[in-house]
Protein backbone atom coordinates (compact mmCIF):
# COMPACT_ATOMS: atom_id res chain seq x y z
CA UNK A 1 0.00 0.00 0.00
CA UNK A 2 1.38 3.51 -0.86
CA UNK A 3 2.52 5.13 2.24
CA UNK A 4 1.24 8.66 3.29
CA UNK A 5 3.14 11.48 1.98
CA UNK A 6 3.73 9.47 -1.68
CA UNK A 7 2.66 10.92 -4.38
CA UNK A 8 -0.46 9.10 -6.11
CA UNK A 9 -0.14 7.59 -9.29
CA UNK A 10 -2.23 9.15 -12.49
CA UNK A 11 -4.03 6.31 -13.96
CA UNK A 12 -7.61 6.49 -17.06
CA UNK A 13 -9.84 4.10 -16.24
CA UNK A 14 -13.52 3.84 -17.77
CA UNK A 15 -16.16 4.96 -14.95
CA UNK A 16 -19.76 3.25 -14.61
CA UNK A 17 -20.45 4.69 -17.67
CA UNK A 18 -17.96 3.76 -19.85
CA UNK A 19 -16.33 7.38 -19.91
CA UNK A 20 -12.26 7.51 -18.95
CA UNK A 21 -11.60 9.10 -16.03
CA UNK A 22 -8.37 10.53 -14.85
CA UNK A 23 -6.92 10.62 -11.27
CA UNK A 24 -6.54 14.34 -13.05
CA UNK A 25 -10.33 14.37 -13.27
CA UNK A 26 -11.44 13.79 -9.91
CA UNK A 27 -8.80 16.13 -7.90
CA UNK A 28 -10.23 18.71 -10.19
CA UNK A 29 -12.48 20.33 -7.79
CA UNK A 30 -10.81 19.68 -4.31
CA UNK A 31 -9.09 16.55 -2.72
CA UNK A 32 -10.07 13.24 -3.17
CA UNK A 33 -11.34 9.93 -1.27
CA UNK A 34 -10.56 6.93 -3.31
CA UNK A 35 -11.16 3.73 -2.52
CA UNK A 36 -10.38 0.32 -3.71
CA UNK A 37 -12.84 -2.58 -2.97
CA UNK A 38 -12.81 -6.39 -4.39
CA UNK A 39 -16.49 -6.61 -5.65
CA UNK A 40 -19.74 -5.09 -6.44
CA UNK A 41 -22.70 -6.59 -5.06
CA UNK A 42 -20.95 -8.94 -1.97
CA UNK A 43 -21.93 -7.93 1.51
CA UNK A 44 -19.23 -6.04 2.78
CA UNK A 45 -18.26 -3.89 -0.70
CA UNK A 46 -22.16 -3.17 -0.67
CA UNK A 47 -21.71 -2.19 3.22
CA UNK A 48 -18.80 0.05 2.50
CA UNK A 49 -20.32 1.90 -0.23
CA UNK A 50 -23.92 2.78 1.06
CA UNK A 51 -21.94 3.68 4.93
CA UNK A 52 -19.96 6.35 2.17
CA UNK A 53 -23.24 7.02 0.34
CA UNK A 54 -25.12 7.84 3.67
CA UNK A 55 -22.58 10.31 4.71
CA UNK A 56 -21.95 11.77 1.14
CA UNK A 57 -23.68 15.34 1.79
CA UNK A 58 -21.14 15.89 4.99
CA UNK A 59 -18.23 14.99 2.16
CA UNK A 60 -19.23 17.65 -0.61
CA UNK A 61 -20.12 19.70 1.95
CA UNK A 62 -16.08 20.33 2.93
CA UNK A 63 -15.14 19.62 -0.63
CA UNK A 64 -14.41 16.05 -0.84
CA UNK A 65 -14.88 14.00 -4.38
CA UNK A 66 -15.31 9.95 -4.01
CA UNK A 67 -14.55 7.69 -6.47
CA UNK A 68 -14.16 3.69 -5.86
CA UNK A 69 -12.13 0.90 -7.95
CA UNK A 70 -12.66 -2.46 -8.24
CA UNK A 71 -12.02 -4.90 -11.37
CA UNK A 72 -15.51 -5.36 -12.15
CA UNK A 73 -16.70 -4.09 -15.69
CA UNK A 74 -18.52 -0.80 -16.24
CA UNK A 75 -22.16 -2.57 -16.67
CA UNK A 76 -21.56 -4.19 -12.94
CA UNK A 77 -20.39 -0.89 -11.37
CA UNK A 78 -23.54 0.92 -13.19
CA UNK A 79 -26.03 -1.62 -11.70
CA UNK A 80 -23.93 -1.62 -8.62
CA UNK A 81 -24.82 2.08 -8.33
CA UNK A 82 -28.48 2.05 -9.46
CA UNK A 83 -29.33 -0.38 -6.99
CA UNK A 84 -27.78 1.16 -4.03
CA UNK A 85 -28.31 4.98 -5.33
CA UNK A 86 -24.59 5.36 -4.69
CA UNK A 87 -23.87 9.47 -5.26
CA UNK A 88 -20.54 9.02 -6.73
CA UNK A 89 -18.22 7.31 -9.47
CA UNK A 90 -16.87 3.58 -9.81
CA UNK A 91 -13.87 2.87 -11.90
CA UNK A 92 -13.23 0.01 -13.92
CA UNK A 93 -9.86 -1.65 -13.36
CA UNK A 94 -10.30 -5.38 -14.44
CA UNK A 95 -6.42 -5.25 -15.62
CA UNK A 96 -5.78 -4.14 -11.56
CA UNK A 97 -3.82 -1.62 -12.82
CA UNK A 98 -4.37 1.26 -10.80
CA UNK A 99 -5.10 -1.08 -8.10
CA UNK A 100 -1.04 -2.55 -8.92
CA UNK A 101 0.01 1.16 -9.12
CA UNK A 102 -1.63 1.75 -5.26
CA UNK A 103 -0.31 -1.45 -4.10
CA UNK A 104 -3.21 -2.83 -3.30
CA UNK A 105 -3.19 -6.35 -4.72
CA UNK A 106 -4.20 -9.13 -2.85
CA UNK A 107 -1.58 -11.55 -1.94
CA UNK A 108 -0.33 -13.90 -4.84
CA UNK A 109 -2.49 -11.40 -7.34
CA UNK A 110 -5.86 -12.90 -5.88
CA UNK A 111 -8.26 -9.90 -5.25
CA UNK A 112 -8.04 -6.59 -4.39
CA UNK A 113 -7.05 -5.21 -0.85
CA UNK A 114 -9.71 -2.98 0.63
CA UNK A 115 -7.48 0.77 0.87
CA UNK A 116 -8.71 4.18 1.39
CA UNK A 117 -6.82 7.07 0.25
CA UNK A 118 -7.24 10.92 0.86
CA UNK A 119 -5.41 12.35 -1.63
CA UNK A 120 -4.93 16.22 -2.05
CA UNK A 121 -5.18 18.54 -5.39
CA UNK A 122 -1.37 18.55 -5.88
CA UNK A 123 -1.25 14.62 -6.01
CA UNK A 124 0.01 13.68 -2.19
CA UNK A 125 -1.12 10.75 -0.16
CA UNK A 126 -2.15 13.04 3.04
CA UNK A 127 -3.94 9.69 4.73
CA UNK A 128 -4.68 5.91 4.47
CA UNK A 129 -5.98 3.20 5.83
CA UNK A 130 -5.82 -0.65 4.87
CA UNK A 131 -8.65 -2.71 6.31
CA UNK A 132 -9.56 -5.84 4.39
CA UNK A 133 -12.23 -6.87 6.92
CA UNK A 134 -12.66 -4.04 9.24
CA UNK A 135 -14.92 -1.87 6.88
CA UNK A 136 -15.99 0.25 9.88
CA UNK A 137 -12.40 1.49 9.91
CA UNK A 138 -12.98 2.97 6.46
CA UNK A 139 -16.03 4.85 7.35
CA UNK A 140 -13.95 5.89 10.59
CA UNK A 141 -11.06 7.32 8.67
CA UNK A 142 -13.39 9.19 5.80
CA UNK A 143 -15.56 11.02 9.08
CA UNK A 144 -12.08 12.08 10.06
CA UNK A 145 -11.13 13.63 6.93
CA UNK A 146 -14.66 15.84 6.88
CA UNK A 147 -13.81 16.94 10.90
CA UNK A 148 -9.98 17.66 10.00
CA UNK A 149 -11.78 19.88 6.76
CA UNK A 150 -14.53 21.23 9.08
CA UNK A 151 -11.75 22.25 11.09
CA UNK A 152 -9.49 23.84 8.23
CA UNK A 153 -12.56 25.89 7.92
CA UNK A 154 -13.57 23.93 4.33
CA UNK A 155 -17.32 23.83 4.99
CA UNK A 156 -19.37 24.97 2.25
CA UNK A 157 -22.46 27.31 2.92
CA UNK A 158 -26.00 25.85 2.98
CA UNK A 159 -28.72 25.21 4.33
CA UNK A 160 -30.12 21.87 5.12
CA UNK A 161 -34.22 22.23 5.24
Amino acid sequence: MLKVGSRAPEFVLKNDAGVDTSLTDLLKDGPLILYFYPADFTPGCTKEACSIRDIHDDLVAVGLTVAGVSPQDKDSHSRFRKEHGLPFVLLSDPGKDAIKMYDVDGPLGIGVRRATFLISQDRTIQDAVLADILIGRHEEFINKAIVLREAAGMRAVHSRD
